[in-house]
């Protein structure tokens, strides 16, 4: 198996994984929802720890959704310049939008990994005793994630402006 197919099936296995998990995350926040409302209206009760665990499950789909977008590049994008530029310079502004995205998702990955960090020391805790840490890990991890696409993009897009490469 060549290089090019290992990485190519790992992208697909990777996608797999990231949509699966998207389909559980959100799969899991309606039934608990549900859950919660039935309960509350029918049987005046409901889990302690029922709107904390979706506030919880709220980030973690964001921000895997944000991951998934950043994979097909179908995030939101003002493109009213980029519409009346030719296609290579359209080609370079997507090459410094890139860039300029990897760069802010590095900032942000950094910000969000010291909060891990100070949730970390400072023992906090949600859903009754557990650590925030771990529930809030996903915001470093997700944000290098999408500063890692967001340059693979640049390198693509810099490879097809040389012509080492082939726009799909």
């Amino acid at each position: 198996m060549s290089n090019n197919s290992l990485i190519k099936n790992l992208g697909v296995w990777g996608q797999r994984v990231e949509n699966g998990l998207l389909v559980l995350l959100l799969t899991s926040m309606i039934l608990l929802a549900s859950t919660q409302i039935f309960l509350r209206n029918v049987l005046g009760t409901g889990f302690t720890v029922g709107d904390e665990l979706l506030r919880i499950l709220v980030l973690w789909l964001a921000m895997l959704g944000a991951l998934a977008a950043s994979r097909d590049q179908r995030h939101i994008a003002i493109d009213a310049l980029t519409r009346h530029l030719s296609p290579r310079l359209g080609m370079i502004a997507g090459l410094f939008v890139c860039v300029f995205v990897a760069v802010v998702c590095g900032f942000i990955c950094r910000a969000s990994f010291l909060l891990v960090k100070d949730a970390f020391i400072y023992h906090d805790t949600v859903l009754g005793g557990q650590p925030a840490w771990v529930y809030q890990s996903i915001l470093p991890i997700g944000f290098g994630l999408m500063s890692w696409r967001y340059l693979t993009h640049a390198a693509r897009r810099a490879r097809i402006l040389l012509g080492k490469a082939d726009p799909e």
